[in-house]
């Protein structure tokens, strides 16, 4: 597997649970848009008024939409390139970690990531009425983790068709991520959300390397 880390040909438990809990997710919000947005999309901290169909209405932060978030997707291409990168890059971290501590880490980034997008717009743009969704802050932290476990991994990007080892790959997005998000490119796209996922789940890998399961106190 270190020789060639896509060997890996199944697809896992986890990776298998979390693909249909996105697509139920994204067939929610494509059947039920109203209340899935108003109830369980990322809003920014505050209470802001809105019009729905039955009438105004509110919507605002609550904690459970920082991991419910995570499982909606505002279109089938959303849907698609964040699944098909979980598939590619989440099934082989889930083969070398195991099904548990994969899903621990993988929800730990979405949260990461919510948790940075909110605290973002907060800081920067209050006042700002901006729901996020979808998956690609976990996406961005499995991506991250077999960036650190297989570095020199050949990959091969999608658009544009370009090879590259994992290790480049991290740096590079995690380089446009930033460009992106500082300049204000490519609005819309929660840019700081993606390097949160990143960055709690480095923070994340670093605290199991020093704290390994099953070792004592001594």
């Amino acid at each position: 597997m270190r020789q060639d880390p896509f060997a890996v040909t199944r697809v896992p438990p986890m990776i298998k649970w979390l693909l249909i809990a996105n697509g139920v997710g994204f067939l929610f919000l494509l059947y039920a848009a109203e209340p899935a947005m108003q109830y369980f999309a990322l809003w920014p901290f505050g209470e802001y008024r809105v019009g729905t169909s039955s009438g105004p209405g509110t919507v605002g932060f609550e904690f459970w939409q920082l991991l419910s978030y995570g499982f909606l997707h505002g279109g089938f291409g959303h849907l698609f390139f964040n699944m098909f990168g979980l598939w590619m890059f989440g099934r082989v971290v889930e083969q070398v970690w195991g099904g548990q501590r994969f899903l621990i880490y993988y929800l730990v980034c979405v949260v990461g990531a919510g948790v940075t997008q909110v605290v973002v717009l907060y800081l920067f743009s209050p006042g700002e009425v901006v729901p996020t969704v979808g998956a690609s802050g976990g996406l961005f932290g499995v991506l991250l983790a077999f960036g650190m476990m297989f570095p020199n991994a050949r990959v091969m990007l999608l658009i544009p068709p370009i090879p590259m080892t994992a290790k480049w790959l991290v740096i590079g997005y995690g380089a446009l991520e930033l460009f992106f998000g500082v300049t204000g490119t490519q609005a819309g796209v929660a840019h700081f959300a993606h390097l949160g996922g990143m960055a709690f789940g480095f923070a994340m890998i670093m605290y199991w390397r020093h704290n390994p399961p099953g070792r004592g106190a001594g």
